[in-house]
């Protein structure tokens, strides 16, 4: 019964949640733009539509507060009692590093820049090369984030500055952007967003939030975050680093 109640109240939530975005849409559809729904969409197919998003947010939500953010907690947690690092950093790459190959963001953005890096002549316009430099971006975007959660765990045991460590990261995009090809810098600069979606924020949240919990002098407030802000400015780093060095050398490649 509480799990009922509990359900009922994130869909109310939810639905809170969807509204500005449903007022929005509507008010420049029928007021601004003056025109009716699209042919092809009647009114039963968007009610339809409305009731499955807010269904699966209100499941995706509760999905995360049942089992992923406990589990990640609870596994930051056993290392730490474990007390082996080196274990412990092994986990935080692959759990970066699985959790962004799969994200679906990620897998569209990289087909979509293999499109668009092909019309521009940066690799040749076959199935092969585009597969070959879709699969390699994944890769190299996965392995950032495994990297960046490795570093943001060692920032909570060490208690570096986040906000030293999160500037100089970004400085040292800003310089490499100066030295890689103009195509690349967009592809670059959205990676990192990509990689901070639906399976990879909770997972490394629910890491940081355990660890600072748990770790002694450490602050799940102060500490438990910022392992976000890592995996969003390392795979812009990785990318533009892999223009420059990897790019070059993949099989199709025009450059």
């Amino acid at each position: 019964m509480e799990i009922v109640v509990s359900l009922v109240r994130q869909m109310r939530e939810s639905l809170r949640d969807l509204a500005p975005v449903v007022l929005v849409m509507a008010f420049f559809q029928l007021v601004v733009l003056r025109q009716p729904l699209p042919s092809t969409l009647d009114l039963a197919d968007l009610l339809t539509g409305l009731i499955c998003v807010v269904i699966g947010l209100t499941l995706f939500i509760k999905g995360l507060e049942f089992g992923l953010f406990p589990v990640g907690e609870s596994l930051a947690r056993a290392f730490v009692t474990k007390g082996s690092l080196v274990w412990l950093l092994l986990f935080a790459f692959a759990l970066g590093f699985g959790s962004t190959v799969a994200e679906p963001a990620l897998i569209a953005v990289a087909n979509q820049a293999a499109n668009v890096v092909a019309e521009g002549g940066l690799i040749n316009h076959t199935d092969a090369a585009r597969q070959m430099f879709a699969s390699s971006l994944r890769m190299v975007v996965a392995a950032s984030v495994g990297s960046a959660v490795v570093v943001g765990v060692l920032r909570i045991f060490k208690g570096w500055p986040l906000h030293l460590m999160i500037i100089s990261g970004y400085v040292i995009v800003l310089l490499l952007t100066l030295l890689v090809p103009a195509e690349i810098v967009g592809i670059a600069y959205d990676s990192g967003g990509v990689t901070t979606s639906t399976i990879t924020v909770p997972l490394v949240t629910a890491l940081g939030v355990g660890l600072a919990s748990s770790i002694k002098g450490r602050s799940p407030m102060l500490d438990g975050f910022g392992l976000i802000a890592f995996a969003s400015v390392m795979p812009i780093i990785f990318v533009l680093l892999f223009s420059i060095i990897g790019l070059p050398f993949l099989p199709g490649v025009a450059l």
